[in-house]
């Protein structure tokens, strides 16, 4: 395995921060899967379609609700979920044959959706790069979330692909406290440097917006009205809010999380969580799950919707362009005619 790249993220200078220590060792296994589009029917989200290039993620935030996806892989939702990985390289070609179907119709396929498509092994497999590179050359419409700005990387792809109505980016950020970041995703790119690729993405007139993602009671929900307060700097016009989830094991390790870094409010927290999901950890329903509701949600609504107006932010406006689609030929090259 090549050395790996510093780029500034949070256990890759854990020496500078907090002196030497040993990192887990991440292993990544490749999948070869017969196909590399998921289509879901779900009524609380606004794809039908998302690639997920990776199992797993290496960004290790407690908090991610796709921890209990690594169950299928009879791995633990915990240590295995942010160190055993798994890497789809074929993705692009089995998107080609996909959408090379004569039946196939685009619409814009989300892009993580589950596990990020910038943790860190994509320096070394550029499996999301090769995708949106197939997507530029057909003129399909993509939308991408991340917590890293190796999304700059790809600047080049997404600055074409924005003058064609291609592409909008989110980009999630959960506090401006580095230590803090530092403890609930160690590998995630630091909030300086997200609140940074906001901004060189709103400047090369790629659509983005901040998504202020997940919200937790009484830890990360101070830095609503900064965050907006930030990104508004930076040119971003659009933003987001999500209350944090805790579906399956997600509850439970963060509980331990809690107890371990904040056991003066742990029993707050997660009353208050209680108190936005009907009195559980977590909700599951269809058209619940993703609207939190009861008192604490109200304030948290209402401050994001008062921050937002004062700022002249709004919702993201995601208008892409499924007209120009031009469907592949297998071997690589446009089918004429299209």
């Amino acid at each position: 395995m090549p050395a790996k790249e510093a780029d500034g993220d949070w256990l890759d200078n854990a020496g500078i921060v907090d002196g030497p220590r040993r990192n887990p060792a991440t292993t990544v296994t490749e999948e070869h899967p017969r196909s590399i589009l998921s289509f879901n029917k779900s009524p609380d989200i606004p794809f039908d379609r998302s690639i997920n290039a990776y199992r797993g993620c290496e960004h290790g935030c407690i908090y991610c609700f796709a921890r209990p996806t690594h169950a299928y892989h009879d791995l633990s939702p915990g240590l295995d979920f942010e160190t055993r990985l798994f890497a789809k390289p074929a993705a692009a070609r089995l998107l080609r044959e996909t959408l090379a179907k004569p039946g196939y119709r685009p619409a814009p396929i989300a892009m993580g959706t589950n596990t990020d498509p910038y943790q860190p092994i994509e320096g070394r497999y550029r499996i999301t790069r090769r995708v949106l590179e197939l997507c530029l050359e057909t003129r399909h419409p993509v939308t991408i979330t991340t917590k890293s700005d190796r999304v700059l990387r790809d600047l080049d792809l997404l600055e074409e692909m924005a003058r064609r109505d291609l592409v909008a980016v989110g980009i999630s950020i959960t506090s401006l406290d580095p230590s803090l970041s530092r403890l609930l995703e160690p590998r995630t790119s630091a909030p300086a440097k997200r609140i940074a690729a906001l901004g060189r993405l709103a400047a090369a007139g790629v659509p983005v917006h901040v998504s202020i993602a997940p919200v937790i009671p009484s830890i990360t929900d101070s830095f609503l009205e900064t965050i907006l307060a930030e990104a508004a700097a930076q040119g971003v016009r659009a933003a987001t809010w999500i209350i944090i989830r805790l579906p399956h094991e997600v509850a439970p390790l963060f509980r331990e999380w809690l107890e371990t870094h904040f056991p003066d409010r742990a029993g707050k927290v997660m009353a208050t969580i209680r108190s936005i999901r009907g009195g559980r950890d977590n909700d599951p329903d269809f058209f619940t799950r993703m609207r939190p509701d009861g008192v604490w949600a109200d304030l948290f609504r209402r401050r994001f919707r008062v921050a937002a107006q004062r700022l002249g932010i709004g919702g993201p406006q995601i208008a892409l362009d499924c007209t120009a689609f031009q469907r592949p030929a297998l071997d690589g090259q446009l089918s004429l005619g299209i």
